[in-house]
């Protein structure tokens, strides 16, 4: 019998399977080429009949490991264990990662219109949520307390997280406050980054003053501050950068009126 996760691989590598050859025949492929993958023809646009080839083949290897473990069923992995009594299966815990790949999944169609770097961000984020989620629905699963399985979970991702996480905070403050200053004139630009450079400084200063203030406090101002920090950047970016001029191409144009 057919488990119900092995339909699903299955039938997603089926249909990536089908998308690579009338990929590769919309995109210059000729004859059967995308039919044998290259060896009687040509398959078209490379990289994206070989994404499309590859999500395919891998779909179906975690079908058939999905169906050889019968989803992770309980009275299979007691007949595999040797026990007589059906090992507890804990309830999933909340998951906040299918909004954050709905989010990647509308940044993919966005960009197929708009902008290739949406459609790059789009499918970073669906990436990372494909690593995260896979992990997480283990590590739910991977005892009988819930507590040591949020451990064995962080005690994985963290080294992983932080860095990642931290690279992206500078790289979305870089972005964004470039765009900012790019957007204002020199002298404004001055004025505006001692203005936020003070402000960071008293936040930081205010929290050093409370030590006993709330974790969740602390979580909700940095989000606040992200969001500001990221309308900035839209607003700057939206505005455009305003006009530089060369001194020395100005004087040369001077010496030439002359």
């Amino acid at each position: 019998m057919i488990t119900t996760g092995s339909k699903w691989f299955f039938g997603l590598g089926l249909a990536s399977l089908v998308l690579a050859v009338a990929y590769g025949w919309t995109t210059g492929g000729n004859g059967v080429g995308p039919l044998t993958m290259g060896y009687k023809g040509g398959v078209g646009d490379h990289l994206g009949y070989g994404v499309l080839v590859a999500t395919g083949f891998v779909s179906i290897f975690l079908g058939a490991v999905s169906l050889a473990v019968r989803d992770a069923e309980a009275l299979a992995e007691a007949q595999v264990a040797g026990t007589d009594t059906v090992p507890a299966v804990l309830p999933a815990g909340p998951s906040y990662w299918p909004a954050v790949a709905a989010f990647g999944v509308a940044l993919v169609v966005i960009g197929l219109v708009a902008s290739p770097v949406l459609f790059v961000i789009g499918l970073v984020a669906l990436g990372v949520v494909l690593i995260e989620w896979t992990v997480q629905a283990w590590a739910d699963h991977a005892t009988g307390d819930p507590a040591t399985n949020r451990e064995i979970r962080n005690r994985l991702m963290n080294p992983i997280e932080f860095p990642a996480a931290g690279l992206l905070g500078i790289g979305i403050v870089v972005a964004a406050f470039s765009r900012l200053f790019l957007s204002l004139s020199s002298d404004d630009a001055v004025w505006v980054g001692i203005g936020i450079a003070v402000a960071i400084i008293g936040i930081g200063f205010f929290f050093a003053s409370r030590p006993r203030i709330s974790a969740n406090v602390i979580v909700g101002v940095l989000l606040v501050a992200a969001l500001v920090v990221i309308g900035l950047g839209i607003a700057g970016a939206a505005s455009g950068e305003r006009e530089f001029h060369d001194p020395a191409a100005e004087g040369t144009t001077a010496e030439e009126g002359g």
